[in-house]
């Protein structure tokens, strides 16, 4: 059976509007919405021939994956350069499978990818540096919230009290409605740096905060983050440092035949309304919440942070910098501590915060979600480097470890 393309309808998980999802790979009515990770593996015959025993059964903890066909792909690649990929016989492939089953990406589409390379966006918070990605990356996210919280004194709050909870919250809240309607491609929509990171800004934000506002973040999905980020640091005692996350984005389910590897499907992730941050046009980037991050003290690099996580890696990143600079912990201990995320009108709690201080929440006005686990996204790795030594943290919630050679 031919696959036919027809793009199915979905509630976004990280912004206002009703977003294009997935393909709808059979042509049926009642797949709309985010489609079960099962169907994803089995529907494209392509994928199912790698991902199943039968065509059917997913392949289980124990099983061996065998994929002949992206081994090839790699061979090819070695041999005839990364130009095959992008215009030469693989790319030729590729669109002809686009061309032949409806979808949209042609060799002029390939031809023209290109790395796009920014500088750092830098700010400035309790006398450290930190420098962290530009949009469409979540740095900016960051930045806002810490501009905020800087009018605070967190450290005089008590880590996760309930006023700590409240006043972190509300920083994300309004940076998450920042992130929906300010902030997008720069190539495509204009963001008003100057504004959202300038003082006047961070001290209206916080006075709103003291009177007891309360910022609405409306939400039309309240789906699971995808799970299919990675993020690694590195530093050594030199003071050279990475920090980098690589993202999969989220897996659409279809393979080109031969070729072994599935097809990204987060043009979900744009917004179908025309004219605003995150609409969806040809050639744009769509916000992704990765966020890298690097804090300099004294002009020396001292805490790398990142996570995988989708929408809630930017409030797991703010949270282990504020464990460091305002809560004097070291690495594993500010990716151990309980954290929570706000990206709506809820409070989302771990289940090690105490149930006092969800009560005293509640009792303000603030709808909560406890989860059933101690930890919960991002899965936030950090290290730090003082006077020459380095510690690390790695997030119990992944399969990630702190290691030294």
């Amino acid at each position: 059976m031919a696959k036919t393309l027809e793009p199915a309808i979905a509630y976004c998980e990280d912004g206002f509007a009703i977003r294009p999802h997935v393909w709808n790979f059979w042509n049926t009515p009642e797949i709309a919405g985010r489609m079960a990770r099962y169907q994803g593996m089995t529907q494209d015959p392509s994928v199912a021939k790698i991902y199943t025993k039968d065509g059917k059964t997913l392949l289980g903890i124990g099983d061996i994956l065998r994929n002949s066909d992206m081994g090839r792909t790699y061979r090819r690649i070695a041999e005839h350069g990364v130009e095959d990929f992008y215009s030469g016989a693989i790319a030729r492939q590729i669109a002809d499978d686009m061309a032949a089953n409806g979808g949209l990406i042609t060799m002029e589409d390939l031809a023209a990818c290109r790395t796009v390379e920014t500088e750092p966006l830098w700010i400035d918070y309790r006398g450290y540096r930190i420098a962290t990605n530009q949009p469409p990356g979540g740095g900016l996210v960051i930045a806002v919230m810490l501009k905020i919280l800087e009018q605070f004194d967190l450290a005089a709050m008590g880590h996760n009290s309930p006023d700590y909870i409240a006043t972190v919250s509300e920083a994300m809240k309004i940076a998450t409605v920042d992130k929906d309607t300010r902030m997008g491609d720069p190539a495509f929509f204009d963001i008003p740096f100057d504004e959202l990171l300038s003082e006047d800004y961070a001290k209206a934000c916080a006075e709103r905060i003291r009177r007891g506002e309360k910022m609405d973040v409306p939400r039309l999905n309240s789906g699971a983050d995808p799970k299919e980020t990675t993020h690694i640091c590195v530093a050594d005692t030199d003071g050279n440092c990475v920090t980098m996350t690589h993202s999969l984005g989220s897996s659409g389910g279809v393979i080109t035949e031969g070729l072994g590897f599935m097809y990204n499907n987060c043009m979900m992730v744009f917004d179908p309304r025309p004219g605003h941050a995150g609409s969806l046009a040809p050639g744009k980037a769509r916000f992704t919440a990765l966020s890298p991050t690097i804090v300099f003290r004294d002009d020396k690099p001292f805490l790398l942070v990142g996570a995988p996580g989708g929408t809630t890696i930017t409030m797991g990143n703010l949270q282990a910098i504020l464990n460091v600079i305002d809560f004097d912990m070291d690495a594993q201990q500010a990716v151990f501590a309980p954290r929570f995320t706000t990206t709506s009108n809820t409070i989302e709690l771990t289940n090690r915060i105490p149930r006092s201080a969800e009560r005293e929440l509640q009792r303000r006005g603030y709808p909560t979600k406890r989860h059933p686990y101690s930890y919960m996204m991002p899965i936030v790795h950090a290290i730090r480097l003082v006077d020459g030594r380095l510690d690390g943290g790695a997030d119990p919630s992944g399969d990630g470890m702190a290691m030294g050679t």
